[in-house]
């Protein structure tokens, strides 16, 4: 048996070697694929891709929590910033909230409330994050703290007309925000300045609030509206944070923020 294996061996390969005009496809030659290298504009085109994906899931509450921007990125956020698709995705955000506004009909005791966040909701830090990589830096409370002092921030334009349309209909405005009470004055001065006024009540985190998430303590200050008979129909914020937890609005209104995250 082991003698017919070779010479079947011996005639096979006798075969293959000596006829030209053999199949060549008989006994197939192993295959090899050689990808080309990608071109630079593809590579682009991927971080692109990339950068796009984990934008959404940012604006989805889909990612953990994260400390700066991947550094790939950093580029693709600027352009989103700064190149129109920013300030288009908060104008159709403020848009879909004063229609939601318009077609409730609020109560005749006055306890509709509207919620906003301040920072990226209402006035914009985009002056101090431009010269910070717009969140290719870790986060510096002292030197963001330096920004707030100088009450400076411009007020986001469609968020400004909202916040109108929303007094101008009848809700309470509830102004809810993560800055410190010792900035109390300077926020009211710089909300002023950008023509915003005739708020309710604003609420700032007190030396009691230390430590906690944001969730949990604009949670405690939602839940202390409702036990005093509030019913908040409409909430404004840039970050989930601002938006989840308990007593929660009717509806709530996320703004876009690739810069920062706050749990």
């Amino acid at each position: 048996m082991r003698i017919l294996r070779v010479v079947t061996f011996l005639v096979l390969f006798t075969l293959v070697t000596g006829h030209e005009n053999l199949n060549s496809h008989m006994f197939p030659r192993p295959l090899i694929i050689e990808y080309p290298e990608p071109h630079h504009h593809q590579l682009k085109d991927e971080v692109q891709l990339q950068c796009t994906s984990w934008r959404f899931a940012v604006e989805t509450n889909n990612l953990g929590p994260w400390k700066t921007i991947p550094e790939e990125c950093g580029n693709y956020v600027r352009q989103y910033i700064e190149g129109g698709a920013y300030k288009m995705d908060i104008d159709r955000v403020s848009d879909e909230a004063g229609a939601y506004a318009k077609s409730r009909d609020l109560g005749a005791d006055g306890k509709d409330v509207w919620v906003f966040d301040v920072d990226e909701t209402l006035l914009s830090n985009l002056p101090y994050y431009s010269d910070h990589g717009h969140g290719l830096e870790v986060f510096d409370s002292v030197e963001f703290e330096k920004w707030v002092e100088k009450g400076m921030a411009p007020a986001i334009g469609s968020s400004l007309k909202l916040y109108q349309d929303v007094l101008s209909l009848g809700f309470k405005v509830f102004l809810l925000t993560g800055r410190g009470e010792r900035h109390r004055g300077i926020t009211v001065e710089n909300l002023m300045n950008a023509g915003f006024r005739d708020w309710h009540k604003l609420i700032l985190r007190g030396s009691d609030d230390h430590g906690k998430t944001a969730t949990t303590f604009k949670s405690e200050r939602r839940n202390e509206m409702v036990e005093e008979g509030f019913r908040i129909l409409g909430n404004s914020g840039d970050q989930w944070s601002d938006l989840l937890g308990s007593s929660a609005s009717n509806r709530s209104f996320k703004l876009p923020n690739p810069m920062y995250y706050i749990p």
